[in-house]
């Protein structure tokens, strides 16, 4: 399987499928290196908001067809709080831009038939051991498959689209690079659930005992989320409970009853962020979650992926094909600034909503009344709604 390549992409999330489609368009010959199988990844439940100028792009590059086939306008938030409830059409408030509701193993699927449609090549079920020489003019990236066997791939460029934890930052020495982390304190129970939705919105609701969050996948799937306490296993809460506390912290007794239905998927997510400085490191560029990691409470994280991947290949472009590097030598500054500034609004939208516990597990009263705060003024405030509006469409 050894071979050679002008760029290497590891990963076959929306990061390096993005990055492959578009260097694929351009004439660049590029390889994806994917150590999950393709029953998997295109399997894989993750986000499923895309922001307007994710959508544009996909469109722009004629990447879309699923999208606008299958793709669902969105643009209505409810909020659910101890001072009761209130409703924001974003659409028409900051730029009157609204979200597609779009599973992101759709679009993962998509690209996955695109790339390979237009002659590109993925290696499935193959695994990065490591990536060396990225300092000289020819990066080398091990590999083993899924007999065992281990390879070596040639390349100009590599670009990591691989994770956090994927071989992409591993290979990076020592001092070469800043990793700026934060530990929000806040764990959720990511549930997808066989029930139709419950809401025309997303909701938010705020409750004494934690956040619960509502967002629509289909018409026969809902995400929930239940805020928990730090070290929670998957399967800690029964169906039962996990429908019982919904009800309670969404004040279904108040609002309007859930639709219940079997619990599909479960997951344990604890909030934390983490940006790298640079992002880059000789001929070794990070993208998407291996660049930055950013919580869900906002869903920048695949819209990111997708900047940044665009961002990427045109700087790619303009290095292979016309010998200017100026796109890659401002690579990282360029994505560092959508970055933090998705960060800051992903953070707000924590304090927004979750009651933080601190070091010994109580919430500041203090705190707890600037949360209040910023959601009666979410309430009442067309200058607040037009900001929240921007930022929560915007990368």
């Amino acid at each position: 399987m050894a071979g050679s390549a002008e760029v290497v992409i590891l990963g076959a999330g929306p990061a390096g499928l993005m990055l492959g489609n578009l260097l694929l368009r351009s004439g660049i010959d590029c390889v994806v290196l994917e150590r999950a199988s393709r029953e998997h990844v295109q399997q894989r439940a993750r986000a499923g908001f895309l922001a307007p100028h994710t959508a544009a792009l996909l469109a722009r590059h004629g990447l879309d067809e699923g999208l606008r086939k299958r793709g669902q306008e969105h643009s209505v938030c409810e909020f659910r709080t101890e001072d009761g409830r209130f409703r924001l059409d974003y659409r028409l408030l900051g730029k009157g831009e609204p979200h597609t509701v779009y599973p992101q193993h759709e679009l993962v699927t998509d690209l996955v038939g695109l790339f390979l449609g237009a002659g590109g090549r993925i290696h499935f079920d193959t695994e990065v051991l490591d990536v060396t020489g990225v300092e000289g003019p020819r990066p080398s990236v091990t590999v083993r498959d899924a007999d065992g066997r281990s390879a070596h791939w040639r390349a100009r460029y590599v670009a990591a689209c691989d994770g956090r934890h994927g071989a992409g930052r591993r290979a990076l020495p020592p001092g070469a690079v800043r990793r700026r982390h934060r530990d929000h304190g806040v764990s959720w129970l990511g549930l997808l659930a066989e029930a139709p939705p419950s809401l025309d919105a997303v909701g938010y609701a705020t409750h004494p005992r934690g956040f619960a969050g509502h967002m629509a996948r289909s018409p026969e799937v809902t995400r929930y989320y239940l805020q928990c306490t730090r070290g929670t296993e998957v399967d800690d809460w029964s169906e039962e409970r996990v429908w019982d506390e919904l009800d309670l912290r969404m004040r279904a007794e108040e609002f309007g009853p859930l639709r219940r239905g079997r619990i599909i998927q479960r997951a344990v997510v604890d909030f934390e962020s983490d940006v790298l400085e640079p992002l880059r490191h000789g001929a070794l560029f990070l993208v998407g979650d291996a660049a930055s990691l950013i919580s869900p409470s906002a869903a920048k994280g695949a819209n990111l992926a997708v900047l940044e991947a665009d961002i990427l290949a045109r700087a790619l472009a303009d290095d292979l094909l016309h010998g200017d590097a100026e796109g890659l030598d401002r690579y990282s500054e360029r994505c560092l600034e959508h970055i933090w500034r998705a960060q800051e609004f992903s953070h707000w939208m924590i304090q927004l909503l979750h009651r933080v516990p601190g070091p010994d597990g109580s919430t500041s009263p203090f705190q707890e009344g600037l949360r209040r705060a910023r959601l009666k003024a979410l309430r009442s405030s067309r200058t607040q709604q037009d900001w929240f509006a921007e930022n929560y469409v915007g990368v």
